[in-house]
This record gives C-alpha cells, structure tokens and sequence, in this order.
C-alpha cells in the first residue's frame, strides 16, 4: 500500500480558497510539517481534540438557540453542526486508513 494525499483533504484545500471568512472559525487551518513518530502521535492528539472542541461549540450553539439566546443565529449553529460533522467524518476515515495499514503491515510475512 502506497501512502499519498488523501483525495477528500485535497478536494477540502481547494475548496477552501472559495470559503468566505467565518467569523464562528476559532482557529486558522495549521500547516504540517515532516513529524517523528513523537510528534505524529501528539499531532493526532491534537486533531481529536480540536474535533471535540468543534462538537462541544456546535453543542453549545445549539443549545443557546433552543434557549433562546438572540445572539445566535440559528445560520451560525448550522454551520458550526456541519464543521463538527465534517470533522468528525474526516476523523472516522483516518482512523479507518490507519487501522488497514495497521492490517496490511501484520499481514506482510516476516
């Protein structure tokens, strides 16, 4: 199996240029760098954190509302539920290429 870019992230990139400004968003997309083994682990960690912090602002938004907070428009708690599910999709299929390299590479013979 050959590790490439991953066609959805490539797609997500380029339609980024066409998004305008959120002002929902809490922080820019990061660059990455080559990473050690180390930092992969930390950087992942880091990704599942960032998509629980995206759960728990749409969690919130979406409670305002139904409480009836006018400072939330109920746009911005649709948007901010679409980030947290985008987030979590992208999550689920990482993990999912993870565990089947994990199977390929148990299954080479030593």
């Amino acid at each position: 199996m050959q590790i490439g870019g991953n066609p959805l992230l490539q797609e997500m990139q380029s339609l980024q240029g066409e998004i305008t400004p959120n002002p929902i968003s809490s922080s820019p997309l990061r660059q990455v760098n080559n990473t050690s083994g180390a930092d992969f682990a930390n950087l992942l960690s880091q990704a599942v954190g960032h998509v629980s912090e995206l759960q728990s602002t749409s969690s919130s938004l979406a409670s305002r509302l139904d409480m009836g907070d006018t400072s939330v428009s109920l746009s911005d708690t649709v948007i901010a539920r679409e980030k947290a599910s985008v987030a979590f999709e992208a999550t689920v299929q990482v993990r999912n290429k993870l565990v089947e390299a994990y199977k390929e590479i148990m299954s080479m013979p030593v």
